[in-house]
């Protein structure tokens, strides 16, 4: 096990998303058998987590404490009905116990948007920053194997400022996850040459070129998996389009090559050649390593996992969880903006 002299407490929502606890709770026991300097507070309903948890050595031993909610909060629930109706909710708790203090940092699989729209009404944006934004890590075939992706989804619509402010967040994110002072920060946009681009994007420019940051211009969307680049920003809309193209072109690439490995006698044999190759890629290109997505400038660590995500992915949540933790970025993030010209403003 890695010995941390920080402790760590992590408040997770057992409840929402499509596997619940059944799949969740290994991930979580999994995790603190890696982390001897994390604790988990499970919340959710008490009737269904009891029966499980009292299974567990870990749950006797103090290290899962079992934190009871109500309600859950469903997949097609609205984010504002969620937020006002449901207020015992599992996913409500959890951000609850990062505001009182009670955990570090909140982790859930459930509904992106009221998961947003809570942490949001709850923890409250950082003093400077205008906007939180929704960040993962995506495969890379750079040598560090992946690339920071933002905005993905929290702001469809955006000013120049909150483009800036979302590359500083996903800098010292990238550092704090990788090690590296300056990470590489690009714009994605429709082209390299500086003449392209629609006028949030040129705009923007402006502002990377004079921030201090180690930006490196544009990255266009077939550059995301080459380019040699840390952090690539974007509005909402413009990057969930980009991860989801990403996702399903995964997707149908691993189907296609499956489909024609079963041709027939020949591609069956083929197959069976290039098993190590394709256990490869399988690997390098499986998303449950890059499952967890940051919610970047609130006063509180929030980490959304995949709403149907399984026990490894999951636990891959945990691990960004912890990391972001142990590496203060909450206080490097109030720290930065502390001192950053854009003040805080609401449209």
């Amino acid at each position: 096990m890695k010995n941390h002299q920080v402790q760590i407490k992590l408040a997770v929502d057992m409840m929402s998303g499509d596997n619940g606890a059944q799949e969740f709770l290994p991930a979580v026991v999994s995790a603190l058998n890696v982390h001897d300097n994390l604790s988990v507070l499970a919340i959710g309903k008490s009737e269904e987590l009891l029966p499980l948890l009292e299974k567990e050595s870990l749950f006797k031993s103090g290290r899962i404490t079992l934190i009871p909610a109500t309600e859950v909060v469903e997949m097609d629930d609205a984010p504002q009905s969620a937020l006002r109706n449901k207020k015992d909710s599992s996913m409500r708790v959890a951000i609850d116990c990062v505001k009182d203090g009670r955990a570090d940092a909140a982790m859930s699989a459930g509904n992106t948007g009221a998961l947003l729209a809570t942490a949001k009404f709850v923890l409250k944006t950082l003093p400077g920053i205008m906007r939180p934004a929704i960040c993962t890590s995506i495969p890379s075939l750079r040598e560090r194997g992946f690339v920071h992706l933002l905005d993905l989804g929290a702001n469809v619509d955006v000013t120049p400022e909150h483009l800036y402010q979302f590359a500083k967040m996903g800098a010292l994110l990238s550092s704090a996850v990788s090690g590296d002072p300056e990470p590489k920060v690009s714009l994605m946009n429709i082209g390299t040459e500086a003449m392209k681009g629609n006028e949030l994007v040129r705009g923007t420019v402006p502002l990377m070129e004079n921030s201090g940051l180690n930006y490196i211009g544009f990255t266009e969307p077939d550059g995301i998996f080459f380019d040699d680049v840390d952090v690539i920003v974007s509005d909402g809309f413009t990057g969930n389009i980009a991860l989801k193209t990403l996702e399903g072109t995964i997707k149908m690439i691993v189907s296609q090559l499956s489909s024609s490995f079963k041709r027939n006698l020949f591609t069956k044999c083929a197959a069976v050649v290039s098993l190590p190759v394709i256990n490869d890629l399988k690997v390098k290109l499986d998303p449950r390593k890059h499952n967890g997505a940051s919610l970047l400038g609130l006063r509180g660590i929030v980490v959304k996992s995949h709403g149907n995500a399984d026990r490894v992915s999951f636990q891959n949540a945990i691990e960004i969880s912890v990391k972001l933790v142990e590496q203060k970025i909450i206080e490097k993030m109030r720290k930065q903006f502390e001192t950053a010209e854009i003040k805080q403003s609401e449209e």
